[in-house]
This record gives structure tokens, C-alpha cells and sequence, in this order.
């Protein structure tokens, strides 16, 4: 039974609902309560959001638009509006530091709110949840459902518990009563192939993992995860709310009209890709130490892949040698891709890197002559736009059929 005495807890998990949508029908109202679907429309095009009506069906966002209409043939397409979702999220994250500047936004629609410091002002936090909720709707016509626990792991559990337009607050002495009936895939982290994993051992529900030696869990799945799931199934969570933008990654992605079999057409988008993300590691002043490969085949599997270099970097030449590396490694000759991807993760202030020297004095040559080259062409680019100057590998004109969507993304 709920002590009436405790104090609600002090961490809010605010997440918008269905977002992109949501904010589409506000210019078209006369669609709500109706299945409305959002993204691409081309044969080749990917939901990013959808109403409750059309997820009823099934549809999901990153889902293939055509499997999409196959669920919910009925269902309307809009096409997405990048700039209105980026108006509308300001607009929400205005009035979240209204309430308390200690804000982390997670993503365009969804953040952390430690509202410890406003108690005593604004009252209780689910008081403060239920107004915010409140105002969010009235000022911004768009609906939210807010988690209220005393970790961001729990506030972050309840508002997905919460949706659709709702609020669930979990005080701390509810956490492990609430938790453990869970099943293991409710854990931050957890995902499809550590839930088989640790399935296999027979643990099943959180409650499983509270209760299972700590030596155990770390010979299962290693020494890291271990220690996170056996803290996070016995409610503890020490992350506190971080308030300063910070890059977490660059990348460039690339969806084929067709799916490409061609080495040499992979290896070229490879090296065009590493190419714009060193371009813009450069302007931002950041280095990398990371280099991420994404790839989509043509049954829609992905698989992302890694390498952490000895030395961080904003080279677009040594970007592309280790993009290739994990490509000739992670894709067998011949095979149909449909998506490629690379990424640079593990990012930090150029100014604070001190480059290796190298072992011997010509070793260098070929990195200082690389690094002068690429800044050449962002001078030359900077100057005279994009691609002006480029690789020469990269000058053959695309085949018909080669155009496709690039998506420069920054999280």
C-alpha cells in the first residue's frame, strides 16, 4: 500500500507522443482520430512516426513504408517536415526550463527534467508533471506523457508505461515491487540478443537478475554489463542530469534506389562519406577516436560495426582506410546492400589532442601531407561550395539509377 507521506520523487522523463506526427496534424486536424502515417512515400521509403490509430496496426517507426500500407492499407502518408519538428521542439524545450534549468534533452522529443530544486515553489513533482503536461498541450497543442521517479532509468520506464497522454509516478519505495515482474528486455541496454542470452541462463524477469549473484551475472555477459544490469534490476541509478550540449557523433548515411552489389560503387560512397564527415569534424573543431560502419541488406537486416583507433582523428583519409577495413570484414563479396552508413563516435575538442609522434620520421609525411590536403579543399570549399574539389576517385559521374537520399546526421 502507497505511504500517503513520501514525498514524490524528484526526476521527470517527459516524452513527447508520436511527435512527428503530432505535429503534422496540427496543420491538418481534420485527420486526427484517423490512422496517419509519416515519411517517405517512394517504394523505398521508412516510417518515422505514426498515430496511435496506425500503430493499432502494427506500424512502427524505421518500418519499410510498403510493410507499413500492407498492415494498415487505409492509413494517410504525410511526408515529413524536418524544420516545423525542430520549431516545435524548441517551443517545448522553452517551456521545460521554465520550470527548472537542469534539463538533458535526449532527442528532439524527449527529456530529463530534475525538478528537486522547484518543490518548493511549484509544489509536489507530480503536481509539477500534471502542469506541465498541461501547459505543453494548451501552448503547443501537442500531447506528452511524463514518468516521475527518483532515477532517470525509472522516469524514463514510467512515461513509456504512461503513453499515450499519460502520467505514472513510481515513488522509491514502489521501485523494486514495480520492477521486478518485468521481463529482462525492460532494462536499459538490454536488447534482443542479451535477452537470449541471459533467457538461456533462465533468467527471465528483472526479479531474476536482482536476485542473481553479481559473479555470475559478470561470467554471463562481462564484467561492464553485468555490473549495469545487476544495479539497474535492483533500482540503482546514479546518473545525474547533464545540462551541456554535447556532439555525441557525425555521420552520413545512404539509402541505394537499388540495392548495390558493386564493390566499387560501396567503396566510392565509403570514401564520399568519410570525406563530408571529416569535413565536418573540421568545422566543428572535433576529432573522433571511433569509426562506426552501418549497413542495411536487402532483407532489411542491419548490422553496425566498430573500431576504436589508437589516436583520435579528422581525417578523412584515415577515416575511409578503417570504414573499408570493417566493410571487407562485416560483408560477403557480392552481397545486396541497401543502406550503407558511417559514423564517428567518441568525439572531443580538436585543441585538446596531442597527436603520437611517429616511431619514424617518414611516418608522418603521409598524415601531415593527407591533413594539409583535406584542409586545402575545405578552404577551397568554404569558398566556392561543396565538392568543388574532391577525390579522384570520386569524379566518375554517377550511373542512372545511383541517386539516392543523403542523410547528414548529427546526435
Amino acid at each position: 500500500m502507497q505511504n500517503v507521506e513520501e514525498p514524490s520523487p524528484g526526476i521527470l522523463h517527459v516524452d513527447m507522443d508520436a511527435f512527428f506526427a503530432s505535429v503534422e496534424l496540427l496543420d491538418r486536424p481534420d485527420l486526427r482520430g484517423k490512422p496517419v502515417i509519416v515519411g517517405g512515400s517512394s517504394a523505398r521509403g521508412v516510417v518515422t512516426s505514426a498515430t496511435y490509430e496506425a500503430r493499432a496496426y502494427g506500424v512502427h517507426s524505421a518500418m519499410p513504408m510498403g510493410a507499413a500500407l500492407r498492415l494498415c492499407p487505409k492509413a494517410i502518408v504525410l511526408p515529413s517536415h524536418m524544420e516545423k519538428y525542430r520549431a516545435a521542439s524548441q517551443q517545448v524545450m522553452a517551456l521545460f526550463r521554465e520550470v527548472t534549468p537542469l534539463v538533458e534533452p535526449l532527442s528532439i522529443d524527449e527529456a530529463f527534467l530534475d525538478v528537486r530544486g522547484a518543490r518548493r515553489l511549484l509544489g509536489e513533482s507530480d503536481v509539477i508533471a500534471q502542469r506541465l503536461r498541461a501547459r505543453v498541450l494548451a501552448e503547443t497543442g501537442l500531447p506528452c506523457s511524463v514518468g516521475v521517479a527518483g532515477t532517470k532509468f525509472m522516469a524514463k520506464l514510467a512515461s513509456g508505461r504512461a503513453k499515450p497522454d499519460g502520467m505514472l509516478v513510481i515513488r522509491p519505495s514502489e521501485v523494486l515491487a514495480y520492477l521486478h515482474p518485468l521481463p529482462v528486455r525492460a532494462l536499459w541496454g538490454v536488447g534482443a540478443k542479451t535477452a537470449e542470452q541471459l533467457e538461456r541462463y533462465g533468467l527471465r524477469t528483472v526479479g531474476d537478475i536482482a536476485t542473481t549473484p553479481l559473479e555470475s551475472l559478470v561470467r554471463t555477459v562481462g564484467e561492464a554489463a553485468g555490473t549495469r544490469l545487476h544495479e539497474l534490476a535492483n533500482g540503482i541509478d546514479t546518473r545525474e542530469i547533464v545540462t551541456e550540449s554535447q556532439e555525441k557523433s557525425v555521420g552520413h548515411e545512404r539509402t541505394f534506389d537499388t540495392d548495390e552489389r558493386s564493390p566499387e560503387t560501396l567503396r566510392r560512397e565509403l570514401l564520399h562519406q568519410s570525406s563530408r564527415v571529416a569535413s565536418r569534424l573540421r568545422a566543428a573543431g572535433l576529432v573522433g577516436r571511433t569509426v562506426a560502419l552501418k549497413l542495411r541488406f536487402s532483407d532489411f537486416t542491419t548490422i553496425s560495426r566498430s573500431r576504436t583507433l589508437a589516436e583520435p582523428t579528422d581525417l578523412g583519409r584515415r577515416i575511409y582506410d578503417e570504414a573499408t577495413a570493417i566493410f571487407e570484414a562485416a560483408a560477403k563479396a557480392g552481397e545486396p546492400i541497401r543502406l550503407i552508413g558511417v559514423r564517428v563516435e567518441q568525439l572531443s575538442e580538436a585543441d585538446g589532442v596531442l597527436h603520437q609522434p611517429a616511431l619514424w620520421a617518414d611516418e608522418t609525411a603521409p598524415a601531415e601531407g593527407w591533413r594539409d590536403a583535406e584542409r586545402t579543399v575545405d578552404r577551397v570549399s568554404a569558398k566556392f561550395g561543396t565538392d568543388i574539389l574532391r577525390p579522384a576517385a570520386l569524379l566518375r559521374a554517377p550511373k542512372s539509377g545511383e541517386t539516392a537520399e543523403q542523410n547528414g546526421t548529427r546526435h
